[in-house]
């Protein structure tokens, strides 16, 4: 299985790979697409398959589109030395720590959602020391567990509150912390009872993070992430 990568401005794929696959990468440009990376990471490419500009809306097509034909993609990757592309993240989900360090959490996020017991995760860090995460329970896996435990007549709350589920949860997190650089790692985190549901403040329709939306609802226990010296809470 082969992947590509490409955006509706640059009519189809920017790059492909057929013959020689690499897996966790997305292949080589396409022959006649000129690509480069940006100092902060953003994929920007040039060429025939390159749009000329959005409809009667300069202002947007000068915030993507340079005098020389360069659109900038918004995607965040990095080329290795075979020319092979691995994307990262949108370069706007981008965490810059305090320290200034760039973090990609959609790759974070996916690790811990492979945590027993949780479905869905929210990595927080921007402008802060150190990396913290939402973590939130999920109901299905959370019943089964609970009928194999002889806890069936707790509610979700009552489970993310019981010492089992957090030690489950904390070698899950160190699991996942042993496959991340130092600054990627989880310091901290908080167990959800609540599950977040699509079309919501926390998730799109297409069950897309909203980040800002569960900044804004979960802000009281994420400030106490950065206050308390416990690693799961």
């Amino acid at each position: 299985m082969s992947e590509a990568y490409g955006l509706s401005e640059t009519s189809g794929v920017v790059f492909v790979e057929t013959a020689s696959v690499k897996v966790g990468s997305i292949g080589r440009p396409t022959p006649g697409c000129e690509v480069r990376i940006l100092d902060d990471g953003e994929i920007c490419c040039r060429g025939g398959n390159v749009f000329p500009g959005y409809y009667r809306d300069p202002e947007r097509t000068a915030e993507v589109l340079d005098a020389d034909g360069w659109f900038r993609t918004g995607d965040v990757g990095a080329v290795d030395d075979e020319g092979y592309l691995r994307l990262l993240d949108r370069k706007k989900e981008l965490i810059i720590t305090a320290g200034g360090k760039n973090i990609s959490p959609a790759n974070i996020e996916a690790a811990l959602k492979q945590i027993p017991l949780i479905g869905q995760a929210c990595v927080i860090g921007d402008s802060r020391p150190y990396l913290t995460a939402l973590l939130v329970l999920d109901p299905a896996s959370c019943t089964t567990w609970a009928q194999e435990n002889g806890c069936e007549d707790l509610t979700m709350a009552d489970l993310a509150q019981h010492p089992a589920v957090a030690g489950v949860v904390e070698a899950g997190l160190d699991e996942v912390n042993s496959r991340l650089s130092q600054v990627e790692q989880i310091k901290k985190l908080r167990l959800l009872a609540t599950e977040w549901l699509p079309d919501s403040e926390c998730l799109t329709p297409t069950m897309k993070l909203k980040r800002r939306g569960v900044h804004a609802r979960y802000a009281a226990e994420i400030d106490a992430l950065y206050s308390g010296a416990s690693a799961v809470e």
